[in-house]
C-alpha cells in the first residue's frame, strides 16, 4: 500500500463528514472565533448546521475548491482549511484556515497549509496562492511569515468588526519559492 498525500507528520486531512457537524455547532458560538474568520454570524440552529454537514459531505472537488477537516495523530478534529476564488486561467487561488483556539501553536495549521499547496502546485498545477490576514491577528502573520509567504499589500480599513475598521495584509507564494523552500 502506497503513502496518503494527506497525511503528514502531525495531521490529516480529510473531507468533512455528517458527524463534523457536532463539531462545527460548537465551533458557531465561539464569536471571537467567528469575528477572527469573518464576521460573528447569527444564531444557526443545529438542523442547519447538520443539514450543511450533510451536503458538505457529498461535495466533490468544484472549480478546484474544496474544505478539508483537519485531524491530528489521535485522530482529533482540530481545525479546518479550506480553498476560494480558484483560477485556473491565471493559476492563483486562496484558502481560509481555522484552528480549535485550544490546538494553536502545535504546528497543525503550517502542516495543513503545506499539504494544500503541495496538492495545489504539485498536482493541480496553480502557480500562485493569495492569502488575506487580518493586521490585528499576530498569530496567523507570524504563521504566514514562517512559511515563507511575502507580504505583498496592505488594505487600509478593509474588514469591520468589534465596532472598529482592521486593515487587511496580503500575503502571497510563488510555486517557485514553495519549491524552494519545502522540495
Amino acid at each position: 500500500m502506497g503513502t496518503n498525500f494527506w497525511q503528514g507528520q502531525q495531521v490529516r486531512l480529510r473531507a468533512v463528514e455528517p458527524a463534523d457537524a457536532e463539531q462545527f455547532i460548537r465551533w458557531n458560538l465561539d464569536s471571537e472565533r467567528a469575528r477572527n474568520l469573518d464576521f460573528v454570524w447569527p444564531p444557526q440552529s443545529e438542523a442547519a448546521a447538520r443539514a450543511w454537514a450533510e451536503e458538505e459531505a457529498r461535495r466533490k472537488l468544484e472549480g478546484d475548491t474544496f474544505r478539508w477537516m483537519i485531524e491530528n495523530q489521535d485522530g482529533q478534529t482540530v481545525g479546518s482549511i479550506d480553498t476560494h476564488h480558484c483560477s485556473s486561467h491565471n493559476g492563483t487561488f486562496s484558502y481560509a484556515l481555522d484552528i480549535d483556539p485550544g490546538q494553536r501553536g502545535k504546528g497543525y495549521a503550517g502542516e495543513a497549509i503545506r499539504l494544500v499547496l503541495k496538492y495545489y502546485f504539485e498536482e493541480l498545477r496553480y502557480q500562485k496562492v493569495s492569502v488575506p490576514v487580518h493586521a490585528d491577528n499576530p498569530a496567523s502573520i507570524r504563521l504566514h511569515e514562517k512559511l515563507g509567504f511575502q507580504v505583498e499589500g496592505r488594505f487600509r480599513r478593509a474588514f469591520f468588526t468589534g465596532g472598529e475598521y482592521v486593515d487587511v495584509l496580503w500575503f502571497g507564494m510563488t510555486v517557485e519559492e514553495f519549491q524552494q523552500r519545502f522540495s
